[in-house]
C-alpha cells in the first residue's frame, strides 16, 4: 500500500480512536448532532472552496469527493468562489438553501470569511474547515498542518547541505500577511537566520502559490544574486516553477531546492535524484480526505476536537517512493 494512502489510514484511526460517540442530543449546541435532512442515515455536504485555480486546491476538493464516493452514503455539492471572497459568501448560502448537512470551507489564502461562518452558524449547521484556520470568526472544527514545523524542517536540512553556509533566496506565495507562507518563512527564517554563514535574501516580489510565479520570481533573483546555493519556495508548485528557470541558468548543480506540500511533481523530481531535494507533506489528499471523515463524524454525534494538526513528514530522496501516489488527485 502507498505510503500516503496508508498515512491516511493511521491518521484517521488515530483521529477515531480519540473520539467519544455520543447520541444526538436535542438540547445540544447547533451543528453537533447527528440530525439529517433525509433522516435516512445519508448525508449531503457542501464544499466552498475559495479557489480552484492551483493543483493543491483542486486536488484537496477531489480528495473529498473521492471520500464521499467511498463512504456511500455522502453526496457532495462543491463550489468555486474563484478568489472572490463575496462569491465565497454567495456559495455557502447557496449551499444552506439546498439544505446541506454540514459545509467544509477550503479557504485557500482567504484569511477571514465572517459572512459565510456566520451564515453557516445562523443555519445551526457544522463546518469544517481544512487546511486554512480563518483568524476570526466560529467553527465546529479544522485540521491542517502545523506550517512553521514545516519550515523548520526545511531549514534544518538546508543547514545540514550547507555547512560551510551560502546565501539562500525565500521565495514567498503573497500576500503579505498571509498567515500559512508567513509560518512556513518564519520556519525556515528561525534556523537559518542563525547558521553559520548563511545569508538570507527574501525575493521581492510574490510568485502567488503557481509555477509561472516561481519562474519569474527566480529569474529575477538569479539576476541579482548568482551565486545563490539554495532556495526555499513556500510551497511546491512554486519551486517547480522556480527550478525551470535555474535549469535554464545552467545553475541547476549549484542550486539546490526546499518547498512545502507533496506536489506529485515535487515528489518525483526528489526521486529523481535532481536538484530539488526536501519538501513538507502537507498534503492535499491526506487533509481533504480527512476533513471529509470529520464532517460525517461530527453529523454522527461523536465528539470530536477542535483543532487537528496533520503530521507533516519530511520528505526527501531517501522515503520519497513512499509518499509518491501516481493515482492521487494531488
Amino acid at each position: 500500500m502507498n505510503a500516503k494512502k496508508l498515512g491516511i489510514l493511521l491518521v484517521a484511526g488515530a483521529l477515531a480512536a480519540g473520539l467519544n460517540a455520543c447520541a444526538s442530543d436535542p438540547e445540544a449546541p447547533a451543528g453537533t448532532t447527528g440530525a439529517t435532512a433525509s433522516g435516512d442515515g445519508s448525508y449531503t455536504i457542501g464544499v466552498a472552496n475559495f479557489t480552484l485555480g492551483g493543483p493543491y486546491f483542486s486536488g484537496m476538493d477531489k480528495a473529498i469527493a473521492a471520500q464521499a464516493k467511498k463512504k456511500g452514503n455522502v453526496e457532495v455539492i462543491s463550489t468555486d468562489a474563484n478568489g472572490d471572497a463575496a462569491k465565497l459568501a454567495s456559495n455557502v448560502e447557496d449551499l444552506l438553501s439546498k439544505n446541506v448537512d454540514a459545509v467544509i470551507i477550503s479557504g485557500g489564502p482567504l484569511e477571514s470569511a465572517p459572512a459565510a461562518l456566520n451564515s453557516i452558524k445562523t443555519a445551526g449547521k457544522p463546518v469544517v474547515l481544512v487546511d486554512r484556520k480563518f483568524q476570526t470568526g466560529e467553527y465546529t472544527s479544522w485540521i491542517g498542518p502545523d506550517n512553521k514545523a514545516i519550515g523548520v524542517q526545511d531549514g534544518q536540512f538546508l543547514a545540514e547541505k550547507l555547512p560551510d553556509g551560502g546565501k539562500v533566496a525565500i521565495i514567498k506565495g503573497g500576500p503579505a500577511d498571509n498567515s500559512i507562507g508567513l509560518a512556513r518563512t518564519d520556519g525556515v527564517k528561525s534556523v537559518l537566520g542563525s547558521a553559520k554563514g548563511v545569508t538570507l535574501v527574501e525575493a521581492p516580489d510574490f510568485g502567488n502559490w503557481g509555477s509561472d510565479g516561481g519562474l519569474t520570481v527566480m529569474e529575477s533573483l538569479l539576476a541579482t544574486n548568482p551565486d545563490l546555493a539554495a532556495v526555499f519556495c513556500e510551497n511546491d508548485a512554486m519551486c517547480l516553477g522556480a527550478q525551470r528557470a535555474i535549469a535554464d541558468a545552467g545553475k541547476a548543480k549549484q542550486i539546490i531546492i526546499a518547498g512545502v506540500d507533496g506536489q506529485a511533481e515535487a515528489l518525483k523530481a526528489i526521486l529523481d535524484g535532481t536538484n530539488y531535494v526536501v519538501t513538507g507533506l502537507n498534503d492535499a489528499d491526506i487533509i481533504g480526505s480527512l476533513g471529509l471523515d470529520r464532517a460525517v463524524e461530527i453529523l454522527g454525534g461523536a465528539q470530536v476536537e477542535k483543532d487537528t494538526v496533520v503530521p507533516s513528514p519530511q520528505v526527501t530522496k531517501d522515503n520519497a517512493a513512499k509518499y509518491l501516489d501516481p493515482n492521487g488527485g494531488f
